[in-house]
């Protein structure tokens, strides 16, 4: 669990599950990572539980800790998500779902993971277009895809005017510096080199003008070579992993994102409750919460010039940004509560529950046991 946008949202939903219905436990195939560690003290998590990729000794060692579990939602896609159901089809879990948090690559489903269609009661989707995303291409049968939008805390993330000062002295920078930023993983599909070239770009026109880069990967390297390459080094301020983020958002004057592919990123609705515009990519299911001089500007995937004139045009209009914030905001207030996100998680869950226990109590009660010769097999009763 590194710090990452479908990370933190794990977190959070872990942390606002009634506990009077949902006891949450954490299933690391490797290790726990930054984010698994710190909620070490909240619940259990369990961890190096794979030896490589084709350890399939993994399905024994996930079945065993699996057999008293009423649920199993795997997050992502890859290892976990075969691993993880596979696993926990034999141990007779009555509730099996993928909550799946992107679209295509490097997360793309493959054939594996389609194999274990029929074990699966759910695919979660964050957005509509990604649901459709996940029937179409995915070609996940309609009737199991549900559609839980992301949430984030809009108490934790609001506008903070005292930000902007603390978090530009904090840089040893002046009070009214532009800022754009970014929060996201360094990994490749973030595409943060994009950011860089933008940055060398838009120097000319905003000689002031400086970035922040928060969260850590291992393109950090990569970016800090390109950065000196471009002699943009001193602008860009990397602050790595950092657990100020609601602050940090808010010192921002735009939010950017330039990933080569997204479901509905959580860090776009985190700025948009902090009232920040944003300017991102155009893909997966971003265009349902940026609308274009409403809540931000879309430009397309991978097009350096596109991005360099969204940012260059949001920095000319400081009146239509403010307005795109507070649009934001009361979007994400509208759409994209914290709570909603968890309601949806625990009504799917003892929705497919309630479903599995009364087949089961179908099944037992219609089994033609008194037949000569018949023998009936069946799971333990389901626990609630």
């Amino acid at each position: 669990m590194p710090v990452g946008g479908a990370e933190t949202l794990l977190v959070n939903l872990l942390r606002r599950l009634d506990p009077a219905l949902v006891q949450p436990e954490v299933v690391c195939l490797k290790e726990p990572g930054p984010l698994g560690e710190q909620i070490a003290d909240e619940f259990p998590v369990h961890s190096h539980l794979i030896g490589g990729k084709w350890d399939a000794g993994v399905v024994i060692r996930l079945a065993k800790r699996m057999r008293s579990a009423d649920a199993v939602i795997t997050v992502g896609a890859g290892d976990k998500m075969f691993w993880g159901r596979l696993a926990a089809y034999i141990a007779g879990v009555p509730v099996i779902a993928s909550a799946l948090h992107s679209t295509g690559w490097p997360d793309g489903v493959g054939r594996l993971n389609r194999l274990l269609t029929p074990i699966t009661d759910a695919f979660i989707a964050v957005a509509d277009s990604h649901g459709k995303f996940l029937h179409d291409f995915e070609r996940f049968p309609e009737s199991k895809v549900h559609v839980i939008r992301n949430g984030v805390d809009c108490q934790r993330f609001r506008a903070d005017p005292e930000a902007r000062e603390g978090v530009r002295q904090e840089l040893g920078l002046a009070s009214n510096t532009p800022l754009v930023g970014i929060v996201a993983a360094l990994r490749e599909e973030k595409n943060h080199l994009l950011l860089v070239k933008a940055a060398a770009k838009l120097r000319q026109r905003h000689p002031d003008l400086h970035w922040l880069i928060v969260g850590d990967g291992p393109e950090r390297t990569a970016i800090e070579s390109l950065a000196d390459e471009l002699k943009i080094r001193d602008r860009i301020h990397l602050l790595g992993t950092r657990h100020d983020t609601p602050r940090l958002v808010s010192a921002l004057d735009i939010f950017t994102l330039c990933s080569l592919n997204e479901a509905s990123p959580v860090s776009i609705l985190e700025a948009l409750a902090c009232q920040v515009p944003v300017a991102s990519s155009d893909v997966g299911s971003i265009s349902e919460s940026i609308i274009p001089n409403q809540t931000g500007l879309l430009f397309p995937s991978e097009d350096l010039e596109a991005m360099t004139r969204a940012i260059d045009q949001m920095l000319g209009d400081p009146q239509a940004c403010k307005v795109m914030g507070q649009e934001g905001r009361r979007l994400v207030l509208e759409t994209g509560s914290l709570q909603s996100m968890v309601t949806g998680y625990q009504n799917l869950m003892l929705t497919i529950y309630d479903r599995a226990s009364a087949k089961a109590k179908r099944m037992k009660e219609t089994a033609p046991s008194e037949l000569p010769g018949f023998e009936m097999h069946s799971q333990p009763p389901l626990n609630r």
